[in-house]
């Protein structure tokens, strides 16, 4: 039987929450924070991130939805994790009625394209089996998520990367919002290009087989935390393919077949 892990105390999961603030604050990355939280006791990792949470809220930030992250083996393997995770989405990282979006809000970006959900109904209770989740979408979209991280390098384990808010970053949604009656999420095929050239290519069922696995597996998990998904949430489902760096003044797109095309156009970093 393998030896018990020492018990984390709630000055460590406070000392990396404030690791990672002052690398948001200051833009500049800071090292991991599993030397002080350990490298595998996702409940605590998942303490740091509400801490972080409750802090943004406390200083006027709105929730507006969640993210799924991990659920790509592509992405898992640039990584170096093996299982799913989520983060909190707020309503300042929604970029997409910017004209750009602002590369000085970010620290080492990567963009992944995916399907977006909004929730229509609540997923409070229940088994939230497959039919309760359909039911609850009311919409599903085009996405990028703008990922990034407050570890130097992304030299993250599974503990780094849930306690800094799943690595999330900003987020643009296209604007072909389709129900679950015409489009079907597993389908969906995905081409991102950075600047015209093909970069990255997937399909739905490289998100946990279907991104609406994805939203149940978000679901569930969610509910365990105490942190329910509600109606009116907006819901990044996870990576159709590999992620790809982005740079200052570089220009993604994403085709996501039925779902239509997703655009961001970086801004330059004043020098």
């Amino acid at each position: 039987m393998p030896p018990l892990e020492p018990t984390i105390s709630a000055e460590a999961i406070t000392r990396a929450a404030e690791r990672l603030a002052g690398a948001a604050k200051t833009g500049i990355p800071c090292p991991p924070v599993r030397d002080l939280i350990g490298p595998s006791d996702i409940g605590v990792a998942y303490q740091v991130q509400q801490k972080l949470t409750d802090w943004r809220v406390a200083d006027g930030a709105t929730i507006v939805g969640r993210k799924t992250g991990l659920t790509s083996e592509a992405v898992q393997n640039q990584l170096g994790v093996n299982q799913p995770d989520f983060g909190v989405l707020f309503a300042d990282m929604d970029v997409t009625d910017l004209p750009e979006v602002p590369s000085e809000r970010m620290l080492q970006p990567k963009a992944e394209a995916e399907v977006a959900f909004r929730l229509g109904a609540d997923l409070t209770e229940g088994d939230l089996d497959m039919d309760q989740i359909r039911a609850a979408v009311s919409g599903a979209v085009a996405a990028l998520e703008l990922v990034d991280s407050r570890v130097a390098n992304w030299e993250i384990g599974i503990t780094d990367t849930v306690a800094d808010n799943a690595s999330s970053g900003l987020y643009v949604l296209g604007d072909n919002w389709l129900t679950l009656d015409e489009v079907e999420p597993k389908d969906v095929v995905m081409r991102m290009y950075a600047d015209g050239e093909l970069v990255s290519e997937g399909n739905g069922e490289a998100c946990l087989g279907d991104p609406l696995i994805a939203l149940q597996w978000l679901a569930r998990t969610a509910l365990e935390y105490g942190q329910p998904l509600r109606a009116g949430q907006i819901v990044l489902s996870g990576a159709l393919g590999p992620m790809v760096s982005a740079t200052p003044g570089m220009a993604i797109r994403a085709e996501l077949s039925t779902l239509g095309t997703v655009t961001a156009a970086f801004s330059r970093k004043e020098s």
